[in-house]
Formats: structure tokens, sequence, C-alpha cells
């Protein structure tokens, strides 16, 4: 099934990826083939519809009209081929093919990574593909199979499954509270300074609740903003703000010393852990698997 109407078959899943690396090198790499195999692909797949798919510069890649319309249908049938592949090797209960995961950076590199790695080990047919992002991403347009989304969800057409809960921590570095004293409540915390996450509709307000259910609000000084989590703790822990952060995140940093909980008898809000799917995928054996594994390690980590 190789060519329809003098077509080659293979070439379209070559255009796609090199049209998504944006790159032939990258498209290369990608497919794990030379690059000058790419190539031909791409000048005989051109010779073969008569058209123009693609404006080569040195430096970049950008498609004409007819690549545009040509991209959206192969990437269709290139998907849908991979999907009929996957769903036969599942039938035999193979755990195969590349499974793209996005998830936050912090989270990806503390939880995701680890539960990756086992996994491939266990399966030697499995590839996964994690794109690290603080910022939200589009499943479809990205052409990712699990989103790992903290928080939060907003309304959506993703269908999504809960896997578990972070707690919020209050902390700061020694040196810190050395230097400006321990806070006794809430109220103590106003124009301190915070290293504030700039994704939150109000990264420095912030509302406390007490041992007898009482609330109070805390309104931090921004000393410095970032969109980067990982960015953001590297800050608190040089002593220059306050942070609210996962609990997954600054455990082993509480643990040794290097981060203090402020306030520990008054509850930050808790935030889920959802595995988001874009509505029209049907759960392959992989995402199943992967799901599962992580589900099991939010789990065990609670314990």
């Amino acid at each position: 099934m190789s060519e329809v109407s003098g077509i080659n078959l293979n070439r379209l899943a070559v255009f796609v990826a090199v049209v998504e690396a944006g790159t032939l090198a990258g498209a290369a790499r990608r497919l794990d083939v030379a690059r000058a195999l790419v190539t031909t692909h791409i000048q005989k797949l051109e010779a073969e519809l008569r058209a123009t798919l693609l404006v080569r510069t040195t430096r970049s890649l950008s498609l004409t009209e007819a690549g545009r319309a040509f991209y959206e249908a192969s990437r269709a049938i290139v998907e849908q081929a991979e999907a009929a592949i996957e769903s036969a090797r599942c039938h035999g209960g193979e755990v195969t093919g590349t499974l793209r995961v996005t998830a936050p950076m912090d989270y990806a590199a503390t939880v995701v990574a680890p539960v990756a790695a086992a996994l491939t080990q266990k399966y030697p047919s499995l590839r996964i593909e994690l794109i690290t992002a603080d910022r939200v991403l589009d499943l479809v347009a990205e052409r990712v199979d699990v989103g790992i989304r903290l928080g939060w969800l907003a309304d959506s057409s993703h269908q999504a499954v809960k896997l578990g809960s972070f707690s919020l921590r209050l902390v700061a570095s020694p040196g810190l509270l050395r230097a400006g004293g321990l806070p006794k409540s809430p109220q103590d915390l106003s124009g301190r300074p915070m290293a504030a996450f700039s994704v939150l509709n109000k990264p420095v307000q912030w509302t406390f609740a007490g041992p007898q259910g009482e609330t109070e609000e805390a309104f931090f000084i921004p000393v410095f903003t970032a969109d980067s989590v990982v960015a953001l703790k590297q800050v608190v822990l040089a002593g220059a703000g306050f942070g609210v952060m996962t609990d997954f995140t600054v455990s082993e940093d509480i643990e040794a010393g290097r981060l203090i909980r402020v306030l520990p008898q008054w509850r930050l809000p808790e935030g889920g852990i959802y595995a988001v799917f874009p509505a029209s995928t049907q759960r392959a054996l992989k995402v199943k698997v992967f799901v599962d594994a992580l589900r099991t390690h939010v789990e065990q980590a609670k314990h």
C-alpha cells in the first residue's frame, strides 16, 4: 500500500516530519534516517505532485499555499495509519510507538521523567517524547497524546482524568528569615518580598486558612517575577524572597534545611494533578500504561 495514484505514501510521513520539525535535519533525527534521504523524499514528492510544497532557504523552511493544504491532509492520513498500526499491535498486548507528553517543567523533571524512564525500560518498543513548558500547549496542534496539568482546570473540549492532588507551601531561605524575622501570622507577610509566578492571576495575593477555620490574606511585594518555577526556586534558595511552591517541588529542600516552610499551621489552597487528552483521541494502550504508572506514583508519594 505504499503507492496511491502514483504517490509514494511513505513520503507523506517524511513531509509531515519535516513540517513539524521545522528543518530537514530535525526531521532526519526524528525519523532516525539520513538527512540526504529526507531531502530525496521531499524532492520526489514534489515531483510526483508536480507542485512546490516547501520554500527552502539556508536557515529555514516555509510552506507554500499548496504545501499548507497538503500538510493538513497528509497529517490526517499519517495519524490514521499510525493509529491503525498501533491498534493492531495493542491487540497482542504490546506497548509500542511514540508517546508525546507535555508537563510543567518542575513536575516533568521531578515526577514525569522518572516514571517515563521506568516505562521505557519495561517496554523496549515504547518511545516517550517529553515536552516541558510552564505554559499550556495546544494538544491537537502539537500532536500531544497526554498533557499533565496542575491546579484548577479551565473549561475545554478535552477529556481529563484526575491523578491526585498537591499542596502549596510557603517557603523561604534561612538567611531571609534571619534578616527579616519569622512571621507569626499571614498578616506579618504583607509587604515582604516574593518571587512570584507570573502565570497566576494574582501571584502576590494569597489566602491562608488557619487551624480554627479562619482566613487571612497576605499581599507580598514582587521583587522577582518569572513564568518558570525552576527559575523562581533558585531565587528563593538565594534568599531574595518568599515563594509559594508545590510540595513536590520543595520537599527535598525542606528536609535538607535549604528552605524552611513558613507558617505550617496555615494552609494554602490545594490543586489537582490531571491527565488531559484531546477529545477525539482514542485511548491507546501506551497512553493507558503511562497514565496508570503516573497515578500509582502519585498515590505512593502521598504515603
